[in-house]
Protein backbone atom coordinates (compact mmCIF):
# COMPACT_ATOMS: atom_id res chain seq x y z
CA UNK A 1 0.00 0.00 0.00
CA UNK A 2 2.88 2.31 0.82
CA UNK A 3 4.40 1.66 -2.60
CA UNK A 4 1.18 2.44 -4.45
CA UNK A 5 0.70 5.66 -2.47
CA UNK A 6 4.25 6.74 -3.23
CA UNK A 7 3.89 5.84 -6.93
CA UNK A 8 0.56 7.71 -7.12
CA UNK A 9 2.09 10.79 -5.49
CA UNK A 10 5.06 10.64 -7.90
CA UNK A 11 2.82 10.38 -10.99
CA UNK A 12 0.54 13.13 -9.68
CA UNK A 13 3.60 15.31 -9.06
CA UNK A 14 4.85 14.74 -12.61
CA UNK A 15 1.46 15.65 -14.08
CA UNK A 16 1.14 18.81 -12.00
CA UNK A 17 4.72 19.94 -12.68
CA UNK A 18 4.63 19.25 -16.41
CA UNK A 19 1.57 21.45 -16.93
CA UNK A 20 2.49 24.20 -14.48
CA UNK A 21 5.40 25.99 -16.21
CA UNK A 22 3.38 26.46 -19.38
CA UNK A 23 0.44 27.95 -17.52
CA UNK A 24 2.72 30.09 -15.31
CA UNK A 25 4.50 31.46 -18.36
CA UNK A 26 1.22 32.40 -19.99
CA UNK A 27 -0.08 34.06 -16.84
CA UNK A 28 3.10 35.98 -16.10
CA UNK A 29 3.53 37.36 -19.63
CA UNK A 30 -0.14 38.32 -19.90
CA UNK A 31 -0.32 39.90 -16.43
CA UNK A 32 3.05 41.67 -16.68
CA UNK A 33 2.99 45.02 -18.51
CA UNK A 34 5.47 45.50 -21.33
CA UNK A 35 8.67 47.21 -20.20
CA UNK A 36 9.11 50.62 -21.80
CA UNK A 37 11.95 50.72 -24.28
CA UNK A 38 14.46 53.50 -23.85
CA UNK A 39 14.53 56.00 -26.70
CA UNK A 40 17.91 56.97 -28.13
CA UNK A 41 19.05 60.52 -28.84
CA UNK A 42 22.16 61.98 -30.39
CA UNK A 43 23.29 64.97 -28.36
CA UNK A 44 25.33 67.53 -30.29
CA UNK A 45 27.14 70.10 -28.15
CA UNK A 46 28.94 73.20 -29.36
CA UNK A 47 31.20 75.41 -27.29
CA UNK A 48 31.28 78.74 -29.06
CA UNK A 49 33.99 81.25 -28.29
CA UNK A 50 32.78 84.75 -29.10
CA UNK A 51 34.39 88.17 -29.10
CA UNK A 52 32.44 91.37 -29.70
CA UNK A 53 29.36 89.31 -30.62
CA UNK A 54 31.14 87.30 -33.36
CA UNK A 55 32.05 83.62 -33.23
CA UNK A 56 35.81 83.23 -33.41
CA UNK A 57 36.02 79.52 -32.54
CA UNK A 58 33.64 76.58 -32.18
CA UNK A 59 34.34 73.12 -30.78
CA UNK A 60 31.84 70.34 -31.52
CA UNK A 61 31.15 67.21 -29.47
CA UNK A 62 28.55 64.44 -29.94
CA UNK A 63 27.37 61.56 -27.81
CA UNK A 64 24.46 59.13 -27.87
CA UNK A 65 22.11 59.10 -24.89
CA UNK A 66 18.94 57.31 -23.90
CA UNK A 67 16.06 58.60 -21.82
CA UNK A 68 16.72 56.01 -19.09
CA UNK A 69 18.66 58.24 -16.64
CA UNK A 70 22.07 56.73 -17.41
CA UNK A 71 24.85 59.35 -17.23
CA UNK A 72 27.31 59.32 -20.10
CA UNK A 73 30.74 60.95 -20.08
CA UNK A 74 33.17 62.19 -22.68
CA UNK A 75 36.70 63.13 -21.64
CA UNK A 76 39.43 64.59 -23.80
CA UNK A 77 42.62 65.87 -22.27
CA UNK A 78 46.09 65.56 -20.90
CA UNK A 79 47.50 64.63 -17.49
CA UNK A 80 50.03 67.26 -16.45
CA UNK A 81 52.59 66.61 -13.68
CA UNK A 82 52.82 69.22 -10.93
CA UNK A 83 55.48 69.23 -8.20
CA UNK A 84 53.85 70.58 -5.01
CA UNK A 85 56.91 69.57 -2.96
CA UNK A 86 60.47 68.88 -3.97
CA UNK A 87 60.58 65.37 -5.45
CA UNK A 88 56.81 64.70 -5.10
CA UNK A 89 54.58 64.80 -8.15
CA UNK A 90 50.83 64.96 -8.57
CA UNK A 91 48.95 64.91 -11.84
CA UNK A 92 46.14 67.22 -12.81
CA UNK A 93 43.72 66.52 -15.66
CA UNK A 94 43.37 69.29 -18.22
CA UNK A 95 41.06 69.37 -21.23
CA UNK A 96 37.35 68.94 -21.82
CA UNK A 97 35.06 66.84 -19.63
CA UNK A 98 31.40 66.44 -20.54
CA UNK A 99 28.76 64.54 -18.60
CA UNK A 100 25.16 64.35 -19.70
CA UNK A 101 21.98 62.45 -19.04
CA UNK A 102 18.44 62.58 -20.38
CA UNK A 103 15.33 61.36 -18.72
CA UNK A 104 11.64 61.23 -19.47
CA UNK A 105 9.48 63.04 -16.93
CA UNK A 106 5.71 63.05 -17.45
CA UNK A 107 5.86 63.17 -21.27
CA UNK A 108 8.67 65.75 -21.41
CA UNK A 109 12.34 65.13 -22.00
CA UNK A 110 14.89 66.72 -19.65
CA UNK A 111 18.62 67.15 -20.26
CA UNK A 112 21.22 67.54 -17.52
CA UNK A 113 24.61 68.54 -18.88
CA UNK A 114 27.91 69.68 -17.39
CA UNK A 115 30.90 70.83 -19.43
CA UNK A 116 34.29 71.61 -17.90
CA UNK A 117 37.11 73.04 -20.00
CA UNK A 118 40.49 73.59 -18.37
CA UNK A 119 43.90 74.62 -19.70
CA UNK A 120 47.21 76.03 -18.57
CA UNK A 121 47.62 79.79 -18.55
CA UNK A 122 50.63 81.23 -20.31
CA UNK A 123 54.03 80.57 -18.74
CA UNK A 124 54.45 84.23 -17.70
CA UNK A 125 51.30 83.94 -15.56
CA UNK A 126 52.62 80.98 -13.55
CA UNK A 127 53.31 81.58 -9.88
CA UNK A 128 56.54 80.41 -8.22
CA UNK A 129 57.23 78.00 -11.04
CA UNK A 130 53.84 76.29 -10.65
CA UNK A 131 51.41 76.31 -13.57
CA UNK A 132 48.27 78.39 -13.40
CA UNK A 133 45.15 76.51 -14.48
CA UNK A 134 42.26 78.25 -16.23
CA UNK A 135 38.88 76.56 -15.90
CA UNK A 136 35.42 77.18 -17.32
CA UNK A 137 32.37 75.22 -16.16
CA UNK A 138 28.93 75.37 -17.75
CA UNK A 139 26.13 73.21 -16.47
CA UNK A 140 22.40 73.26 -16.59
CA UNK A 141 19.11 71.44 -16.74
CA UNK A 142 16.57 72.17 -19.43
CA UNK A 143 13.57 70.68 -21.16
CA UNK A 144 14.54 69.29 -24.53
CA UNK A 145 12.73 70.04 -27.75
CA UNK A 146 14.15 67.53 -30.24
CA UNK A 147 15.92 68.98 -33.29
CA UNK A 148 16.05 72.49 -31.80
CA UNK A 149 19.32 74.11 -30.69
CA UNK A 150 19.21 75.46 -27.14
CA UNK A 151 21.63 77.68 -25.28
CA UNK A 152 22.50 75.91 -22.02
CA UNK A 153 24.56 78.79 -20.67
CA UNK A 154 27.23 81.36 -21.34
CA UNK A 155 30.14 82.80 -19.34
CA UNK A 156 32.46 85.75 -19.78
CA UNK A 157 36.20 85.16 -19.69
CA UNK A 158 37.50 87.38 -16.85
CA UNK A 159 40.90 87.77 -18.58
CA UNK A 160 39.63 88.99 -21.95
CA UNK A 161 36.61 90.33 -23.78
CA UNK A 162 35.60 86.83 -24.83
CA UNK A 163 32.45 84.94 -24.03
CA UNK A 164 31.91 81.17 -24.09
CA UNK A 165 28.48 79.78 -24.95
CA UNK A 166 27.28 76.17 -24.71
CA UNK A 167 24.64 75.09 -27.26
CA UNK A 168 22.92 71.70 -27.29
CA UNK A 169 20.76 69.92 -29.88
CA UNK A 170 19.10 66.53 -29.24
CA UNK A 171 18.05 64.47 -32.26
CA UNK A 172 15.98 61.31 -31.87
CA UNK A 173 17.76 58.26 -33.24
CA UNK A 174 15.49 56.32 -35.59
Amino acid sequence: MNRSTTAFAFVLGLLVCSGTPRSWAQESSAARPQAAQATGYRLDLSINEMEDGKKINTRHYSMNLTDDSATKELKIGTRVPVEPEQGKFQYIDLGTNISAKMYLNQNSLTLDVRVEVSSLASADQATRGQPLVRQMVLSGRTLVIPDRAMVIGSVDDPNSKREFQLDATATKIK
